[in-house]
């Protein structure tokens, strides 16, 4: 009986297998078109979340700056004039009059102790109608350095270089969050990749099963004149057809939809742009190690990393808290020199070698009844820390899951593609004696129809185990970071 199969349908069988087992093979085999590095390389360039990452990176580097302007020195210079005349009623002299005017500049910096220093300057000019006044007009100058320390609450680097050592941290933590994205725009990309070529290939199996069932009806019209098919037999190949009619409609939209998901990800409203071919890479053969997955994971995925960074930051909250648990005592300091002479020139030369100085200590002490606001502020970022300390180990056991799954999923589906393989030689053997028979008179439409489903869905089957295996892949890659190496990914 196997001489019996000559029919037309078989070479259409066998392009379809190729069509199918094509996807397996690596682009260069096919013809040339969009690879799955230039995809990523485009969504790396265009991808709107990546963008939009990219802003809170830049906002993160800001806010590092922003703690460090505390520190910057500030330059100050004031000017105040003033004029007092004295009411004289008591006789017809003029009364007293004094004319003023005072000048100041100087420059104040904070240092990472607490302190504020400050150097300053001074020039003032007084005048009056008072005869006896030794100098007239008058000019003083003086020359200031002045410094405020706190001695217990806010004094000290761990408070005073929290905002910038938290800055810091939150610039890693950005940089870590950006790789993140990277990692799953890639993996998005893939997976995209993988289901347009699973559609397309879809697609032709769909087609395909369209001749085969045309073919069909036109033989059982012919067999059907010649006596030999019933009309059930034809009725039976045209529901056939519409069928594969219905599966071409349906197969197309999963194109189309499959190709505006992939260009979502690699442009920027370019919906109408043509894909060329694509194909799923070759796949080298190896053994997922769930060690080796969980180590890498545990060094390079980008979650879990900045949960531990974000812990330091809570650590800087937690010791800048439990310092200013204590009162508020500040030391005020200052000495200064001072002249006055007859005219400003003269008044500033003299300041360094002048008689003129002074000088002032203070210290200032606040307690407040209870302290229990500053109390409440230490348990609250103790409790704080605590929480996050948890949620890390939550999101360790949550990497260790998924790891685990992933390398699961990559076993499963690496058995899957071999037993889906053996599948489809079975459902292609099997189509072939249905339709020997058929052709032999010893069986219906309906069986050949059957058989020629089991076929169809044989070969999505194997397909679909194809993609699942590296989407698969593409997930381990994610979880373990090595994508960025894979595909040649500079952050």
């Amino acid at each position: 009986m196997p001489s019996r199969i000559s029919s037309p349908l078989l070479p259409r069988l066998a392009l379809t297998c190729a069509l199918v087992l094509s996807a397996a093979l690596p682009a260069s085999a096919q013809s040339a078109g969009l690879t799955l590095q230039e995809c990523i390389d485009r969504a790396l360039d265009k991808n709107f979340g990546l963008k939009i990452q990219s802003f809170d990176t830049a906002n993160a580097a800001e806010a590092l700056a922003l703690s460090r302007a505390d520190y910057d020195p500030g330059f100050f210079i004031s000017a105040t004039k003033s004029v007092n005349q004295a009411d004289n009623a008591a006789t017809t002299l003029v009364g007293t009059r004094s004319d003023n005017l005072n000048t100041r500049a100087g420059v104040a910096q904070k240092i990472s102790t607490g302190a504020t220093v400050e150097l300053s300057s001074s020039m003032g000019r007084s005048a009056t109608n008072n005869t006896f006044a030794t100098l007239n007009p008058a000019y003083s100058a003086d020359l200031t350095l002045a410094v405020s320390q706190p001695l217990l609450k806010n004094a000290g680097s761990t408070v005073n270089r929290a905002a910038i050592n938290r800055a810091k941290i939150g610039v890693g933590i950005a940089n870590l969050n950006y790789k993140g994205r990277v990692l799953q725009t890639v993996k998005d990309t893939e997976s995209a990749y993988y289901n347009l070529v699973y559609a397309r290939e879809q697609l032709k199996v769909r087609r395909l099963s369209l001749d085969l069932a045309e073919k069909l009806l036109d033989e059982n019209k012919t067999r059907k004149n010649t006596g030999v098919a019933t009309d059930l037999d034809v009725l039976q190949a045209e529901v056939g057809v519409e069928t594969a009619r219905r599966n071409v409609l349906l197969a197309e939209q999963t194109v189309s939809d499959a190709e505006d998901a992939l260009l979502s990800l690699i442009g920027q409203f370019e919906f109408g742009t043509l894909l060329g071919e694509v194909a799923l890479p070759s796949v080298a053969a190896f053994t997922p190690d769930f060690e080796i997955s969980y180590k890498l994971a545990r060094d390079n995925q980008p979650d879990y990393v900045a949960a531990q960074e974000a812990l330091k930051q809570l650590e800087i909250d937690v010791a800048a808290a439990k310092r200013n648990r204590l009162p508020t005592l500040d030391l005020d300091g200052a000495v200064g020199y001072n002249t006055r002479d007859s005219s400003a020139e003269r008044a500033y030369d003299r300041l360094p070698d002048g008689d003129g100085y002074s000088w002032q200590v203070g210290l200032s002490l606040r307690v407040p009844w209870g302290m229990r606001s500053e109390k409440a502020r230490y348990n609250s970022a103790v409790n704080t820390l605590r929480r996050e300390e948890t949620r890390v180990k939550q999101i360790e056991q949550n990497l260790m899951a998924q790891v685990r799954a992933a390398v699961r999923a990559v076993e499963t589906n690496l058995e899957s593609v071999a037993i889906s393989r053996k599948a489809t030689e079975l459902s292609e053997r099997q189509y072939e004696l249905e339709k020997a028979r058929f052709d032999a008179g010893l069986s219906t439409s309906r069986r050949v129809l059957e058989a020629q489903d089991d076929l169809e869905t044989a070969r999505v089957a194997e397909l679909q185990a194809r993609v699942n295996l590296r989407n698969a892949m593409a997930e381990l890659n994610r979880l373990d970071g090595s994508s960025l190496s894979l595909y040649s990914v500079a952050l």
